[in-house]
């Protein structure tokens, strides 16, 4: 596709490209086009999707046309970006230790707690950065087809083509995807499994401020940009009254769904500075957020389990990452198993 100062281009964002930012796109078609020249020219109205003023960050899929205005010629395409960081090569290398499967068409990683999946205010070390490192035998990055919190860790799907982006957009859209996630949380929900229903508006700045308030289902219509959200949970362990492990199932997928749903019933996550208060060394009744000094205040959520139909084939695909460093000390301290695990949680709901 010519880049070239040719007049105003109209190009449609093809069938076999997945839903994504216009920047990533856009880096794409013309990648000598710097990402501050095409925020300007989007700030000025050059560039626009279906004839509105858009956002670098701006979500495209499929069908939809994205106006071009006259570019310069690149001399020569350069090759893909690659992360040129201080540590890059070290980030690689344990990224490419945490895929626990790869073929033709997917990747899936056991993402570590702490690492953004992509980049804010002031986040530089981030996995849409360093996806280099996932390209194997291809020539371009694999793509993200959805998202996990920065702190929260557990399994991640990458799409290795185009054709494999669309398809596995298109059954997380459809909740053909079932996702298990392993919490402990303070105190003990009741009743030990239930479905959580409040809808989510956002109360916090975009980036390290966002936070969604939770809803009551009955006022969803009458609060602006609220939208609503299922999760599904079961106890499996409990200590007493102070702490739980818990499974969750996110029916939807909202913006820090688990975290706030949870807090919302009085069972903040352990570790969850932001939903369940910073008092970590409360010793009351749920025992605070951070379930004590003897724990990590690390959050205690990960994504354990997945199972999704293969994008070439529809085939199901069923995959489990361990517990990460931190919730596996919580898990002995508690004395509770975690490949006791039932294989099928929500079978009963």
């Amino acid at each position: 596709m010519s880049g070239g100062g040719r007049g105003v281009q109209h190009l449609t964002v093809g069938a076999d490209e997945a839903e994504q930012r216009l920047d990533r796109w856009f880096r794409r078609q013309f990648p000598h086009v710097t990402q501050g020249r095409l925020a300007k020219l989007c700030r000025t109205g050059q560039v626009r999707v279906d004839g509105a003023r858009v956002k670098p960050a701006a979500r495209i899929g499929p069908g939809q046309v994205v106006r071009v205005p006259p570019l310069p010629d690149a001399e020569a395409k350069p090759a893909p970006e690659r992360d040129s960081r201080p540590g890059a090569a070290e980030d690689a290398t344990f990224l490419r230790e945490a895929v626990i499967w790869r073929d033709p068409q997917m990747i899936v990683l056991d993402k570590p707690p702490g690492l953004a999946v992509q980049g804010g205010s002031g986040q530089h070390r981030h996995l849409g950065r360093m996806l280099s490192a996932l390209r194997f035998d291809r020539d371009e990055d694999p793509r993200l087809v959805h998202r996990l919190d920065k702190d929260t860790s557990g399994l991640l799907v990458l799409a290795r083509t185009g054709a494999a982006a669309v398809a596995l957009a298109r059954a997380f859209r459809s909740r053909a995807v079932e996702k298990i996630y392993a919490a402990a949380v303070a105190g003990r929900p009741e009743p030990a499994q239930g479905t959580i229903r409040y809808g989510l508006v956002k109360a916090g700045a975009k980036g390290e401020g966002e936070k969604m308030r939770v809803v009551h289902p009955d006022d969803l219509k009458t609060v602006p940009g609220a939208r609503h959200a299922v999760t599904d949970y079961r106890v499996i362990e409990q200590a007493g009254s102070r702490a739980a492990w818990v499974a969750l199932s996110p029916v939807t997928g909202r913006t820090h769904q688990l975290r706030a749903h949870m807090a919302a019933i009085g069972c903040p996550i352990a570790g969850d500075g932001k939903y369940g208060g910073r008092g970590q060394e409360n010793t009351g009744a749920g025992w605070g957020a951070g379930l004590g000094g003897a724990l990590s205040r690390k959050l205690h959520l990960h994504a354990a389990r997945l199972t999704l139909p293969h994008p070439d084939d529809g085939r199901i695909m069923r995959f489990a990452a361990p517990l990460p460093e931190h919730m596996a000390r919580t898990w002995e301290f508690f004395g509770w198993d975690f490949g006791a695990m039932p294989d099928a949680v929500f079978d009963a709901i």
